[in-house]
């Protein structure tokens, strides 16, 4: 009999890269740059956009303040800041080994959401899209392509990884015994109790992506709920 064919989907954000990491980097260089006031505006642009796109869009809200505020050049500081972000060290402890590890056992890909062009930037200069042979889907709300996701990486069983709860349940719901949830209870989102009560229990939870090492295909398998 053929061997399954499994293929392990990675998030990003808060999963393989401490993102909070990141945005409390950007905010204290805003501070620095053009002061808290003016960087409370920023973030209310940064909401602002999440809400009509439906995903974080950094670069698109520095844009929206530039329109706003067209003579204030210290936003440009916080440009060079993101453009030049070292993202490799904001990768949590083991990211990269974990990806090795479960390529042993099937395809990895990375399966994210975010902009064209600081989320692309962000998987590049951190090492994933090398890590993944550069198979990275970004989507604007991931957890709606799931066909296309299928199309391009058709599987027997898949394995999921994402630091949201929300996401898990609704591929859970989509995809049912043909895909493993795993749960790393990493960053905001994964702390906020009342959210991940909302939603189904994921099939695996670990504290720290660095403990998915201990989890072999028939371990992961043997926890897979319908």
């Amino acid at each position: 009999m053929a061997a399954e064919h499994v293929v392990f989907l990675f998030d990003v954000d808060n999963t393989l890269i401490d993102n909070d990491h990141i945005v409390a980097d950007m905010k204290r260089n805003l501070e620095r740059d053009i002061g808290n006031e003016q960087q409370q505006r920023y973030w209310d642009y940064f909401e602002e956009l999440r809400t009509e796109l439906g995903y974080a869009d950094y670069l698109g809200a520095l844009q929206r303040y530039r329109v706003n505020h067209p003579r204030d050049f210290g936003i440009i500081a916080v440009s060079y800041f993101l453009m030049n972000y070292y993202f490799a060290n904001r990768l949590f402890p083991c990211a990269l080994d974990v990806i090795a590890q479960y390529q042993q056992y099937g395809e990895t890909a990375i399966l994210s959401d975010g902009d064209m062009i600081f989320q692309p930037l962000k998987i590049e200069r951190s090492g994933l899209r090398e890590a993944v042979d550069e198979k990275v889907m970004i989507y604007i709300h991931k957890e709606q392509e799931l066909d296309d996701v299928k199309k391009r990486y058709p599987a027997d069983h898949y394995v999921l990884i994402d630091d949201k709860v929300r996401i898990l349940d609704a591929v859970k719901k989509t995809w049912g015994a043909n895909v493993t949830t795993v749960f790393p209870r990493q960053g905001h989102y994964a702390a906020d109790a009342k959210e991940v009560a909302k939603y189904m229990t994921p099939d695996v939870t670990v504290d720290r992506i660095d403990q998915l090492r201990e989890y072999d295909l028939a371990r992961l398998r043997a926890a897979t709920k319908g």
